[in-house]
């Protein structure tokens, strides 16, 4: 028996410390380390279950060549890396000679969020190549660019911080079951005396835990944040000498908050009236107030104008200048790697070459001028995850469409590849892995060495680079080079410090930041001020200050307006695969009012088919009071792979993009629903 210190891999806040249990060389137990500053020996059940996924029997060990029809799951015969790479680099050629290389274009998120297998090689492959480009905008950009409107960057406060708070509002994330950190924090503080409120569309495991649950509709989030302003200006609750100090616009915000009573927000959230003053008040009056803004709210068409608008909040009440007081959104911005360096745009020949927005997927594949003719996917499941699935579907399904998988299973997307390759964990890379909520960068050696064939992204695309012939100075290089290229960032201060060397000897170190927030040091916003009013977003032709606009679908006839949430045992489509996690998940299930289930002539536990313009998908209601009337919220990214009679949720939703940064709206998808 034997322990190794690891990193956990997932697109998750917390980017937790594990310590790993051995028996002969096989994982067998996954613990929380218990001296990492964050973890402090806890993590979450699916990481608890994660020797399971790395140990499955399904793991894919060797290249597959697909023999069967596209839209099954093969059958496919087993291939070399050789005759995989031959075929690969043959049909690239072919497409630049005859198509262009915008031709071949990458599809690929953060199912792993090393920094060398999540955005290293494979940027400066396809930069090289000259592919069409990817927008990797499907989770957190709308909301990162709103609340940069306000604070200048990507940051917060020091997560470790918030133990300070005595007020801690947990807006539109469900952190019990996607930040478990920011629970044991906001527990502690409430053991000092804190009081936590969780404002959220739905009643889920987060609102249990807070002292108190505020239901909001959907979309509505800005509305509510603009008539807490209204209260706190109307009663004199600001703090007008921080405002006077640190911020610019606060009269023109005021006079937009003014035409927000507590009772036109009423109207518009379902948050009753007198709620609202009471929030207000107490925001008003109690410090260090914290407020954790989830990635929720963001995925609606007015998603950056909702995180803006709650941005403004801390410095009307002059929280930033508290310890445990401010918000966080993300801190990405501590420990920012030198992307430059690492991503190399340089080798980008055209700079005008296209660009493709993630969520607009199936739009991309139905171009005909200058089609997609080879799609490569990795550390992505698109045939789940995208926006719209049916056209998405269609375009995966083209005769003349190559596709290039590289998973460790054969996910949904598989049903639709040409050639699927084995990838590595990430217990067996050696990468670098910051968080986008604590402020500690960890370096991970592996601890597995790669299973039966596999390898990872950064292998798999610095062979590639080679046998087209890219420059070696560019490809051929190791995984530590990249690293130290990473670290050696001038333009980030709170690296300093931070050396491969370092790293190697404590696995991890904090980001040198000397006070609570960047803020306590300089606002990074073109105006030096925390910019409640934007001159930026003026010149952009939006409204400079924060303000409400309704979200939108294409038939806004129809009466529900759906969330498709996350649940507490899958990480996207990630574990959808594990027995164990789904036996306890159950099903997907369709959280409705009971009143509206009434209406229906339905009740728990009925099947139902909720539909819209872009296709419908069957499913089993659970009619109780943790949605507001007229919305509806399913958990999940099911496999419809090993799930009989399971539909792709994504079915539904659309390709429209949000307000801000080209961000997906997954949250503002207009449905009816038919009793069955």
């Amino acid at each position: 028996m034997r322990y190794a210190r690891s990193v956990c891999p997932l697109d998750c806040p917390d980017t937790c410390s594990l310590r790993v249990k051995f028996e002969n060389d096989r994982i067998v137990a996954v613990d929380g380390n218990p001296d990492h500053p964050v973890t402090q020996g806890a993590i979450c059940n699916k990481v608890r279950n994660i020797p399971d996924r790395v140990n499955h029997p399904d793991r894919l060990m060797y290249p597959l060549r697909r023999v069967g029809p596209k839209g099954t799951m093969g059958p496919f015969e087993r291939i070399s890396w050789e005759e995989a790479y031959d075929e690969i680099t043959s049909r690239m050629k072919q497409l630049i000679e005859q198509h262009g290389p915008e031709s071949i274009m990458p599809y690929s998120f953060y199912g792993n969020m090393g920094v060398l297998n999540a955005e290293g090689m494979d940027r400066r492959f396809f930069h090289r190549l000259g592919a069409t480009r990817l927008d990797r905008t499907i989770c957190s950009v709308a909301g990162n660019v709103g609340y940069n409107y306000t604070m200048g960057t990507s940051a917060g406060i020091d997560a470790e911080d918030t133990v300070h708070s005595k007020l801690i509002w947990i807006w539109g994330a469900n952190v019990v079951s996607t930040n478990m950190h920011q629970v044991v924090y906001a527990t502690e503080a409430r053991k000092r005396g804190a009081r936590i409120v969780h404002i959220d569309v739905h009643r889920n495991r987060t609102s249990a835990w807070a002292d108190e649950f505020i239901a909001v509709r959907p979309g509505t989030d800005a509305a509510l944040a603009l008539g807490i302003m209204h209260v706190l200006i109307r009663e004199g609750l600001t703090d007008s000498a921080y405002l006077a100090e640190h911020t610019i616009g606060f009269d023109e915000l005021a006079a937009e908050a003014a035409q927000y009573s507590p009772e036109r927000v009423a109207e518009i959230t379902g948050v009753p009236a007198e709620d609202v003053v009471r929030l207000a008040r107490e925001y008003g009056t109690t410090s260090p107030a914290y407020i954790r803004i989830g990635n929720g709210l963001q995925h609606h068409d007015n998603g950056g104008m909702a995180v803006r608008t709650i941005a403004c909040l801390p410095a009307l009440t002059g929280q930033w200048a508290v310890k445990g007081g401010g918000a966080i959104k993300s801190n990405s911005m501590y420990t920012g790697l030198n992307a430059e360096r690492v991503e190399r745009p340089d080798l980008l020949q055209n700079p005008a070459t296209r660009t493709v927005n993630m969520n607009q997927l199936g739009q991309a594949l139905a171009i005909e001028d200058k089609p997609v003719k080879f799609l490569f996917v990795y550390n992505c499941n698109p045939a789940t995850v995208a926006p719209d699935q049916n056209q998405v579907r269609r375009g995966l399904m083209r005769d003349d469409l190559f596709t290039v998988v590289h998973d460790l299973f054969l996910t949904d997307t598989c049903r639709y590849a040409d050639i699927v390759l084995p990838a590595t964990s990430h217990f067996e890379n050696l990468d670098i892995f910051g968080s986008y909520w604590h402020l500690y960068l960890q370096l991970h050696e592996p601890i597995l060495k790669p299973m039966g064939e596999c390898k990872s992204n950064f292998t798999l695309f610095k062979e590639l680079g080679l046998r087209m012939g890219f420059e070696a100075e560019a490809f051929d290089i190791t995984v530590e080079q990249m690293i130290r290229e990473a670290l050696d960032n001038p333009a980030n201060p709170y690296l300093e410090g931070i050396t491969y060397e370092a790293l190697q000897e404590k696995g991890w170190m904090k980001a040198a930041l000397s006070g609570g927030s960047i803020f306590e040091e300089r606002i990074p916003t073109p105006s030096g001020k925390i910019e409640l009013a934007s001159e930026r977003m003026r010149l952009s032709g939006m409204s400079p200050v924060p303000t409400y606009t309704p979200v939108r679908d294409d038939d806004d006839t129809l009466p529900f307006l759906l969330v498709t949430g996350p649940n507490h045992n899958f990480l996207n489509s990630t574990f959808a695969n594990q027995e164990k996690l789904k036996r306890i998940e159950k099903r997907p299930l369709l959280h409705m009012h009971v009143n509206d289930a009434a209406a229906l002539g339905v009740v728990s536990g009925d099947r139902v088919r909720v539909c819209n313009g872009r296709g419908e998908v069957l499913i089993t209601v659970d009619a109780a009071e943790n949605v507001l009337p007229g919305v509806l919220v399913t958990q999940g990214l099911w496999w419809e792979e090993g799930n009989e009679g399971v539909q792709a949720i994504n079915t539904l939703t659309s390709q429209r993009l949000a307000d801000m940064g080209g961000g997906a709206t997954f949250f503002s998808t207009r449905v009816t629903v038919e009793k069955l």
